[in-house]
């Protein structure tokens, strides 16, 4: 049975958003002759897109439309509601908002993200920038049946909509998503229905969706797709999966961009991270196993909700780096072998980790000693590469080995700006969904 219900005001846009669903794996039926609709069919599908065709339509006309057909859809099962809209806020946005609104009748709030960064459609203390061009100085001003006079969005809602609306704006986002999920609570108790924020990149979209989430606050979803998927991403899984599949991360690098790559990650999305004692790997064999089984165990229990996963090396923080030099007198062996003991250690977390849960498709390495001791402890005769994701950052999948066609992304520790770990994370989930 379907889990999102996508109300669009026309179809083009319609089918936008059902594609950004289908590529992440979602069946989708985008209805095109309402009087033709066999409801036994929705059965098959995850998501259903229905468009209205209300977008030039009088805003009495074009809320008609909506309610009615929220109301023909309208089930318990779903977990989505989502108003499509123009990515340049032309047309009934604010009305057909209320419509969906009114026809849930749970009170329910909007969360409208009218972003759509792919396209270089995003919103910047509250004014909607179209290739960094201010919207009302767009095209879109000069549209014959739908103009658009201001670049504000809050305005637009504000002037369609019988209900309160409130915004979060860029500086919320940086704070993090507690700061944004107490915002959001805080305007939904002051009464306020429609909350507009500011997005510029997906991974506004990453920590607006688990803000939302976290709140637990009902809502519908209002924006021209992007915000739809992430949402849908994070709360349904697709009908033809049993589980929603997962990704470990395993950085073992100490350098300083990998810890900013690190936060950047943790800031964008919902990780369960487990730090790594590399002490504890050097002392003794049992304590290296101990230390082991210890990360290993608290992914495995705690992973359920979490489709990324890190065991991360504690030595990205400069205060717990180890002196090799000092542990390979120790041991009387040298500093790389020392080195490579902590390397095993990861690999042999990863191994095991794998080994016990099979939701977890695909894995990022940081560090390329961690990527070579991975492949070693896999036994893998090697990496089929795939595709360059950012400079020094590939994608393939492993060849032979007991996790032959495991998808894997590798890295330097050192490659990439703050934003590269997060785009690989994001890239590998993609690619897990096809």
């Amino acid at each position: 049975m379907p889990q999102c219900v996508i109300i669009a005001d026309d179809l083009t846009g319609a089918n936008a958003t059902g594609v950004l669903l289908k590529k992440i794996n979602y069946n989708t039926y985008t209805v095109m002759n309402a009087e033709r609709l066999e409801l036994s069919k929705l059965s098959e599908s995850d998501c259903i897109v229905y468009p209205t065709d209300s977008r030039a339509a009088e805003p009495s006309i074009a809320y008609n439309r909506v309610f009615n057909v929220a109301k023909l859809l309208k089930n318990d099962n779903i977990l989505v509601y989502s108003k499509r809209i123009d990515s340049t806020l032309r047309g009934n946005l604010g009305r057909e908002t209320d419509a969906l609104l009114d026809a849930l009748d749970n009170g329910a709030v909007a969360m409208a993200v009218p972003c759509f960064p792919q396209a270089n459609r995003i919103l910047v203390g509250g004014y909607m920038l179209v290739n960094t061009v201010l919207l009302h100085k767009t095209e879109a001003a000069l549209d014959p049946k739908n103009p658009v006079r201001t670049s504000s969005a809050r305005d637009i809602f504000c002037s369609q909509s019988v209900y309160p609306v409130g915004s979060l704006y860029i500086k919320d986002i940086m704070l993090g998503k507690k700061h944004l999920t107490d915002e959001i609570k805080e305007l939904k108790a002051n009464g306020c229905r429609i909350i507009v924020f500011d997005c510029i990149s997906q991974e506004d979209l990453e920590i607006i969706a688990d803000s939302v989430i976290e709140s637990g606050v009902k809502f519908i979803a209002v924006d021209p797709g992007s915000f739809t998927a992430t949402i849908a991403r994070k709360l349904i899984v697709p009908s033809e999966k049993k589980s929603r599949y997962k990704i470990l991360a395993t950085v073992g690098s100490v350098n300083a961009v990998a810890k900013i790559q690190l936060d950047e990650l943790l800031l964008a999305q919902k990780v369960l991270q487990v730090s790594i004692n590399t002490k504890e790997l050097v002392e003794s064999e049992e304590r290296r196993e101990r230390e082991i089984n210890r990360v290993v165990e608290n992914i495995l229990v705690n992973c359920e909700n979490y489709e990324i996963c890190a065991a991360v090396g504690n030595g990205i923080f400069p205060e717990n780096r180890l002196n090799f030099t000092e542990y390979a007198k120790r041991l009387l062996c040298t500093p790389e072998d020392v080195s490579n003991l902590i390397n095993d250690s990861l690999a042999e977390i990863t191994y095991l980790i794998l080994s016990r849960n099979p939701d977890f498709r695909g894995i990022y390495t940081s560090g390329g000693d961690i990527t070579v001791a991975v492949s070693r402890k896999f036994k893998t005769a090697g990496i089929r590469l795939l595709d360059e994701i950012v400079p020094l950052a590939a994608y393939g999948e492993f060849i032979s080995g007991e996790f032959d066609g495991l998808k894997v992304i590798t890295k330097g520790g050192m490659a990439g700006d703050k934003n590269a770990m997060n785009i690989c994370i994001r890239y590998l989930k993609e690619k897990l969904y096809i």
